[in-house]
């Protein structure tokens, strides 16, 4: 079983922050980057909007949307992690919190689009964390979460398995931060993470409209796209 989110999780993710972006580049063979190129795309948003990347990480993608001409939020619950956004060129342009995203310290109606990268699995309750974000969207807002799930097909399944079970621990001991945990807590959270029709379910339930489900690289990655009720 997977560590569950919580304060493990939060210091594991501290301990990986300074060698966070190389490892992702590293370990995804760079298709990371292709991902979240794919997100700004669907959600097609304007110059001026304004954006809250959740679990962001070290900013790469609250980076992209300020770079697009949105107004954004980068949000994460690690600290070391904002630290090494805030470092990155054009990052006092960004606005970052330290937040729970199960419990956002923002007002309601806040936000045109939430954004969530490879972080809602991190979360103790995914449902929590997406009725906050419905809460901070503007009525007809957008959420766009980009999310490892179990592949589908068997055999990129197998191949999938191997690599993240045996292969990417490994790789990741090249470097001090890759020997910490996190990349064999990353196929075992996939591995108890819920199913692509579970976390369907779960935004609909918390009241958005599913508006688009897409496999990535053969359903490595997946992208869902949905709507706050409203005009």
């Amino acid at each position: 079983m997977a560590a569950p989110p919580g304060p493990e999780v939060q210091a594991m993710f501290a301990e990986i922050a300074p060698r966070y972006d190389f490892l992702n580049r590293f370990l995804s063979f760079g298709i990371d980057r292709r991902w979240r190129k794919r997100l700004m795309r669907e959600l097609a948003l304007a110059p001026g909007n304004d954006v809250l990347d959740l679990c962001c990480g070290t900013g790469d993608l609250a980076l992209a949307f300020q770079k697009a001409g949105c107004r954004t939020v980068g949000a994460d619950f690690t600290a070391a992690m904002l630290h090494g956004a805030q470092g990155k060129e054009h990052a006092d342009q960004v606005r970052w919190v330290q937040a729970d995203a199960q419990a956002l310290p923002f007002a309601d109606n806040q936000f045109d689009a939430v954004t969530i990268a490879f972080g809602i699995r991190n979360v103790e309750s995914p449902p929590l964390a997406m009725r906050e974000c419905l809460r901070v969207l503007r009525p007809g807002g957008q959420l766009a979460i980009l999310e490892f799930f179990r592949i589908p097909n068997p055999l990129w399944r197998g191949l999938f398995r191997f690599y993240f079970r045996y292969i990417l621990p490994l790789l990741a001991k090249v470097v001090r931060a890759g020997r910490t945990g996190a990349y064999t807590y990353l196929p075992e959270s996939v591995d108890d993470f819920a199913t692509p029709t579970e976390f369907r379910r779960w935004l609909e339930e918390s009241g958005f409209d599913v508006a688009m489900e897409a496999g990535l690289s053969g359903g490595v990655a997946r992208l869902f796209l949905a709507k706050a009720p409203g005009a």
